[in-house]
């Protein structure tokens, strides 16, 4: 039914000029659209959509957005310290962590949040 139907991603945040900020400065996302409550980015073939709740943002425990990085995961992950982004670590998960950079086999992953505390993904798939 939904197969052939394209998703987005949906992050809550309590202050809209700060996710500009973060997501289109920081993070290099491109702005599609700022209409009333809601900022929508590009991010690939998807959008990003990105509203204000001051209740219900940075409340979701799990992750908000991922990305498969296709091309140099390292770089981009090297990319985000530089800009003062930080990686949150998850020992129970198993897996060996570098710098921040969770390793299994040939996957590699992070995990970092944007201001409000929405947790966002990087990994190489």
């Amino acid at each position: 039914m939904f197969g052939s139907v394209n998703s987005s991603a949906i992050v809550a945040v309590s202050d809209l000029d700060r996710a500009r900020q973060f997501y289109g400065e920081t993070l290099g996302l491109e702005a599609e659209s700022d209409i009333g409550p809601a900022l929508t980015f590009k991010t690939g073939a998807t959008m990003l959509i990105v509203y204000e709740s001051i209740e219900y943002a940075g409340t979701n425990k799990a992750n908000a957005v991922v990305w498969g990085a296709t091309e140099d995961f390292d770089a981009l992950a090297d990319e985000l310290r530089g800009k003062g982004i930080t990686f949150e670590e998850y020992p129970d998960m198993g897996m060996r962590i570098e710098n921040g950079v969770h390793r299994q086999d040939d996957f590699k992953a992070v995990w970092f949040k944007d201001p409000d505390g929405n947790i966002l993904h990087l990994n190489n798939m």
